[in-house]
């Protein structure tokens, strides 16, 4: 109601009622789209860009890149992998309470000691000596412990692929972490970038001069020795011979050892990638327009095995592009495992939906048309296979997500892996210092935080090594009834 207030008129014995003014509305601002002046926009606006500045956006960024990079770095302008206290060894390294671990150190002075910053204060240990420790308790302690991880003797190393073409969902994070677990857990590794923009190479330290760095030449190598076949069989019938370049002659010389750099991690080695190796969608396809019968998606699988390289690991992670392209093909047809990061949302889920309708068009198509020859010549049809598939949640969100990712593990049902990778703040903080979570050191942190930031990847890991476990065992018996 609105105020009132009243006065007596003299003489007429009256109370004249007269209104207060009304109350003012508040402002309310206006969106900031509104009422932009064009000559103040104008007057923020730079020159046009040429094509020349997208050189100098890339020199920013790689100094930018180097700058950051150079966190990691040792005095000798190398990058090193942080030592290991004696709490973290027994709590998640070596099987084996504290106590007992120091009394088996004090029992063999030959065995690495550690060294302490302070008088008489906790004791820590470079990975290699928690390997060689490891060693130690595996030949000498309790044979129900597991103090290295299951490995069946004379199977090859299990090939990983972490793909989908939607970015920025954790695929080189996830792979990246799941190399660090399996190291941790004792496992010899290798992985091999096939993504050009080189991420995982800059986790782990690697520098790629040229694409004669990366995967590329191993590639042009399988291609080198199918047109050879194909030219004996063409001199054979009279036909003159494909000529043979300069960079398939090249690559005839490199073998995948030439390419596989040692890491700050002892049991991690590296085949990088850089910018240049995009260069391979473009030359791939001119290959197998020259030879229509080359087996494009069996390359890297066949030079890997000729050369050695799935008898010197155990499991081999290979990080791909952000679209289906021939790398991409090369990396998930030689995979035994295949990892789809993806995120809570409903565009993830879409897009994750069309990626594996995508594979399915794509290696179906290669089948089909691989098949129409193999039926008419007799011979064995052509059919791909995966040891296993798992779709994993990443930068999950349970206050948030829970219900999304429900829906999800519905629809997907087994293919989904019930393990979620929360967004922690060890994460957050792991990578703003350039550093896997598995780099940083508890430390820097309150222990809690610490523990459950690892506690979301352990899971995964674990997740995974059942997978890898299942499989060996699943090879491993079937070797044994085809022997008998």
């Amino acid at each position: 109601m609105a105020e009132t207030r009243g006065r007596k008129t003299a003489g007429r014995g009256r109370v004249e009622m007269r209104k207060s003014p009304p109350a003012r509305e508040p402002q309310v601002p206006l969106p900031p789209y509104f009422n932009i002046s064009p000559d103040a926009a104008l007057a923020e606006l730079e020159a046009p860009l040429t094509t020349a500045g997208f050189a100098e956006i890339a020199r920013s960024c790689a100094q930018g890149r180097d700058d950051l990079a150079a966190r990691g770095l040792d005095a000798e302008g190398r990058r090193s992998l942080r030592l290991f206290s004696t709490w973290e060894i027994t709590r998640y390294l070596i099987p084996v309470a504290t106590a007992h671990f120091r009394r088996v150190l004090k029992a063999n002075p030959d065995l690495p000691q550690g060294i302490s910053e302070t008088e008489g204060g906790a004791k820590w240990f470079t990975l290699d000596e928690v390997l060689r420790l490891r060693a130690h308790f595996a030949a000498e302690g309790s044979k129900a412990k597991e103090y290295r991880p299951y490995r069946p003797a004379g199977l090859p190393a299990k090939l990983v692929a972490v793909a989908n073409f939607k970015g920025g969902v954790g695929k080189t994070s996830t792979a990246a972490h799941l190399a660090m677990s399996a190291a941790l857990d004792g496992y010899r590794v290798l992985v091999i970038d096939l993504d050009s923009q080189g991420s995982m190479t800059s986790i782990f330290g690697g520098r790629v001069a040229d694409e004669w760095g990366t995967v590329f030449p191993l590639l042009a190598r399988h291609y080198a020795a199918h047109l050879q076949a194909e030219n004996r069989a063409r001199v054979a019938r009279g036909d003159p011979p494909v000529p043979m370049d300069e960079t398939l002659t090249e690559a005839q010389k490199i073998r995948a050892g030439d390419l596989i750099a040692k890491t700050h991690w002892p049991n991690i080695d590296l085949i990088g990638a850089q910018l240049n190796l995009y260069w391979a969608e473009f030359q791939i396809p001119v290959w197998r327009m020259q030879g229509r019968s080359w087996k494009l998606w069996d390359a890297l699988t066949d030079v890997l095995a000729e050369d050695g390289v799935l008898d010197r690991y155990d499991v081999i992670f290979l990080d791909t592009p952000p679209a289906l392209g021939y790398l991409t093909i090369n990396g998930l047809a030689a995979a035994d495992i295949l990892l789809v990061p993806l995120g809570a949302s409903f565009l993830e889920f879409d897009s994750t939906g069309r990626f594996f309708d995508m594979l399915h068009s794509t290696f179906r198509s290669i089948e089909e048309g691989e098949n129409i020859a193999a039926r008419a010549l007799g011979r064995e049809e052509l059919a791909f296979e995966w040891d296993a598939v798992r779709a994993v949640l990443t930068r999950y969100d349970g206050a948030q997500q829970a219900e999304m990712a429900a829906l999800m593990q519905a629809y997907m049902g087994r293919t989904m892996a019930p393990e979620r990778q929360d967004f922690t703040a060890l994460i957050g903080q792991a990578g703003e210092q350039v550093n896997g979570i598995y780099e940083a050191d508890y430390r820097d942190f309150n222990r809690d935080t610490y523990i459950r930031g690892r506690e979301t990847f352990d899971a995964t890991y674990a997740a995974f090594k059942r997978l890898l476990v299942g499989i060996w065992r699943r090879e491993e018996l079937a070797a044994a009834d085809a022997a008998e």
